[in-house]
């Protein structure tokens, strides 16, 4: 049976009509999965294989998976518009994403990225509300704008100064938006596609640059990591670019998608708790306290989008 057939098309079309608890379920599953892509990258980069290696040579794997899959369940190709929609997915979670945290995380510590990535829930709700062309009131657009200006002080504060802002913030701001545009147009097309199409077929679309981008890095320097660091690479592969997304999107689906952009708020947490217990990074106040304040900027942000009061 074909995935598109009236069997299982109607489906898809009624995942947005399930509770909303089980949207949010789903992104629990997600956001845990991916709670350990920072410091794994951090495992990965650090006085071993290159950031480009990574970045790319992940996405490799997980394209090969994604293939495998597409082809023993025999799925129906996207549409000519929806190839279009695909390589806006591509770009921000294929390609953006991983390679911009890859090369941040040679220089910043996890526990860094950690809270600077903290700013995606609101970034996810933001392209949320423009993707979907919905009206939202003006608490949410400044509990958004408060977000990034935290963020961004956090940054640079950390550094040394508001004149210190590093290079590795600017990727680490990219790799959010990159992020946040990528996670907002898959959760729709995935209640087209399904959620596991989408990201095989986003990771397909983009395998004929990532091969590319792989064999550059591989020319120019032989990957040498050691066993860990091949361990926490192969976690990157399988499951921060494959797997977490079959349970993200299909929260994302089933929506309502700024609700589940919620359980974002608990990945920095999580992310910089694993970065303390498996790289002995120290929690120092300024990390904890950064990280607070993004979360709260995000959680109201978020709450305002959903119309709920902010308390």
């Amino acid at each position: 049976m074909e995935p598109d057939s009236s069997a299982i098309a109607p489906a898809r079309r009624a995942l947005s009509q399930h509770p909303a608890r089980f949207g949010v379920g789903w992104g629990l599953i997600g956001i845990a999965a991916f709670s350990f892509t920072v410091p794994f990258t951090r495992v990965a980069a650090h006085d071993g294989l290159s950031p480009l290696f990574i970045g790319s040579g992940r996405a490799v794997v997980a394209a090969v998976l994604a293939v495998v899959a597409l082809a023993v369940t025999r799925q129906t190709r996207p549409t000519r518009a929806q190839w279009v929609r695909l390589a806006v997915v591509a770009g921000g979670v294929v390609a953006g994403f991983p390679l911009l945290t890859s090369y941040a995380l040679t220089t910043a510590p996890a526990s860094h990225g950690a809270v600077v990535i903290g700013l995606l829930p609101a970034a996810t709700a933001v392209m949320a509300v423009l993707r979907g062309k919905e009206r939202v009131s003006r608490t949410f657009w400044v509990f958004a704008a408060l977000g990034t200006a935290a963020v961004v002080a956090f940054a640079a504060l950390q550094n040394g100064g508001l004149g210190s802002l590093h290079w590795s913030d600017v990727l680490l701001f990219g790799a959010v938006v990159a992020a946040a545009i990528g996670y907002a147009e898959g959760g729709l097309l995935a209640r087209e596609l399904g959620a596991w199409q989408t990201v095989s077929w986003a990771l397909v679309l983009c395998a004929p640059l990532m091969v590319v981008l792989t064999v550059a890095s591989v020319t120019q320097e032989a990957p040498n990591g050691r066993p860990v660091q091949w361990l926490a690479f192969a976690y990157l592969c399988v499951v921060s670019m494959y797997l977490g997304f079959f349970a993200w999107y299909h929260g994302l689906a089933i929506g309502p998608m700024a609700q589940v952009s919620q359980v974002q708020l608990v990945q920095p947490v999580l992310s910089i708790l694993w970065a303390a217990l498996l790289l002995r990074e120290q929690l120092t106040w300024p990390t904890i306290l950064g990280g607070l304040v993004v979360i709260a900027c995000a959680r109201f942000a978020v709450r305002a989008r959903l119309g709920t009061r902010v308390r």
